[in-house]
């Protein structure tokens, strides 16, 4: 082959090399595989190669290529332009262009054609990719979580709070009262107006506690050991006050209000029925709810007496309810309000003094008509008449109080009603021999004599019509003035028979 050389265009010409052993010409092509090109041409495949590989011998391998780097030069950074670490190092690393490997391309034999050709311009290193600066807020990895954790540290303190408060004001019996009563009755607003807290609860507070103790497990927590350090002694009277379902008094309104039941009734009541009765009740308590039932006509046996239909007023209360529901419908006016009052005032006064100048009209009264009143007899003095009893006076001095097994008393006031208030010794009536009826008061409470309070070691007269008042039943106090005159007239010819 011979060698042609262009001199139009000296760097493009390619200078045909002399034949060579096939292993040198592997060698020679595998090394300048990477930056040789070939062009193809219809008489065959030309190899151009620039100006500088005439000068370099085939045994020797070809200069390296230039390596730059990529990294983006050190300078002092603004505040706004921190980044995180790790991301910009995880960047560089992907930023940076991997350089494909190209397998050697296998051994061809050329055919060299002296073809003047325009090799194109040698490939420019590849621009540098920029760098992508991700602004991110200053490294915060430590700080979210103690902010978090303080946010919850301080609702967890608030929570503590507002439970040790609630469990300041709720006592462990009132939680205990509240379980109580809401497993008797299975009802909030029964429960608001039935049981008697420590202190007052309105209904809203008491549901709030309510749903505390079922779904907040910190408050029910507390609770329940507070509920367990009371003594024994407190549980059993905070459970002896459980409110009494309806299947309770389903079952006490069998008894007959006609007749007085004895304790051993109602033992056979709660051995019958011990799924009904809760575990804390006594024959002592199912009686004392008995009489309260008794006394408010609420025994299926008994009747209640009718609402009083137009001017038909049976009691004064009616007449009182009445007056009251007018004052309803009529607009208040100050000036007529305190003119009303006054008058008030004197009518009361007024009331008052001739309800003590009773009994002398009565006196007079009885001698004009000569009747005597139906509740006397030759040898009663005076009649404690109640609502379901009348206690007759038949000696000069009788004692009231409750009557027990090692305390009898000449009038039993558990009679009447519901008497766990009334002391077993309450009081005294004495008659004096000038035919005036005196009270003494022995017990813890006071009597109420015509709405005056005598206290423990003091008396007071009564009068006839007195209403007397012991805890929460009432009696009218009545004298035989007839027997009373006659004691009057002897005591003169008595006295000087004494003396």
């Amino acid at each position: 082959m011979a060698e042609t050389e262009n001199t139009s265009t000296p760097s493009a010409v390619v200078p045909a090399t002399p034949p060579a052993a096939p292993g040198q010409l592997i060698k020679t092509q595998i090394l300048q595989a990477p930056s040789t090109p070939l062009i193809a041409t219809p008489k065959g495949t030309v190899k151009v190669t620039p100006q500088r590989s005439l000068r370099t011998p085939l045994n020797l391998d070809p200069i390296p290529a230039r390596r730059s780097s990529t990294r983006s030069i050190k300078r002092k950074k603004f505040d706004d332009e921190l980044v995180e670490s790790s991301l910009i190092k995880t960047e560089r690393t992907t930023g940076r262009i991997k350089t494909p490997i190209v397998p050697p391309a296998p051994a061809v034999e050329k055919v060299e054609v002296p073809v003047s050709v325009v090799a194109p311009p040698p490939p420019e290193p590849p621009a540098p990719i920029p760098e992508k600066k991700i602004k991110l807020p200053p490294p915060s990895n430590n700080a979210r979580p103690a902010k978090s954790s303080a946010k919850r540290n301080k609702k967890q303190r608030a929570a503590v709070q507002t439970s040790m408060k609630d469990l300041g004001r709720w006592k462990a019996q009132d939680d205990l009262l509240l379980i109580n009563a809401v497993q008797q009755t299975n009802d909030l607003s029964i429960v608001h107006l039935g049981v008697k807290f420590s202190c007052h609860f309105t209904l809203k507070e008491i549901q709030e506690r309510w749903y505390s103790l079922l779904y907040d497990q910190q408050i029910s927590k507390l609770s329940v050991q507070a509920m367990k350090m009371l003594h024994p002694d407190v549980m059993k009277q905070v459970q002896c006050k459980a409110l009494y379902n309806n299947k309770e008094e389903e079952l006490l309104g069998h008894i007959p209000s006609t007749k007085i039941p004895s304790l051993e009734k109602f033992q056979e009541l709660i051995n019958e029925n011990p799924d009904v009765f809760h575990p804390a009740r006594t024959p002592k308590a199912l009686h004392t709810h008995w009489l309260l039932m008794k006394q408010y006509h609420l025994l299926p046996d008994q009747s209640v007496q009718p609402m009083p239909r137009g001017d038909h007023i049976l009691n004064f209360s009616d007449a009182e309810d009445v007056m009251n529901d007018e004052d309803l419908l009529d607009q208040k006016d100050d000036v007529v309000e305190r003119e009303l009052a006054i008058a008030d005032r004197r009518s009361k006064r007024e009331i008052r003094y001739l309800e003590q100048e009773m009994p002398k009209l009565q006196v007079l009264v009885d001698n004009v008509t000569g009747i005597s009143p139906p509740d006397f007899d030759n040898q009663t003095l005076a009649v404690l008449r109640g609502r379901l009893v009348r206690y007759l006076m038949r000696s000069k001095e009788i004692t009231l109080g409750r009557a027990t097994k090692d305390n009898n008393v000449d009038v039993d006031l558990s009679l009447e009603g519901p008497a766990w208030k009334i002391s077993r010794q309450q009081g005294v009536i004495k008659l004096r021999n000038s035919g005036d009826f005196f009270i003494a008061n022995e017990g813890k409470r006071p009597i109420y004599i015509d709405g005056k309070p005598v206290a423990k070691g003091n008396k007071q007269k009564l009068f006839h019509n007195s209403v007397v008042e012991i805890s929460s039943l009432r009696f009218i106090f009545l004298i035989n003035e007839e027997l009373i005159k006659v004691m009057r007239t002897d005591v003169p010819k008595i006295i000087p028979t004494v003396s």
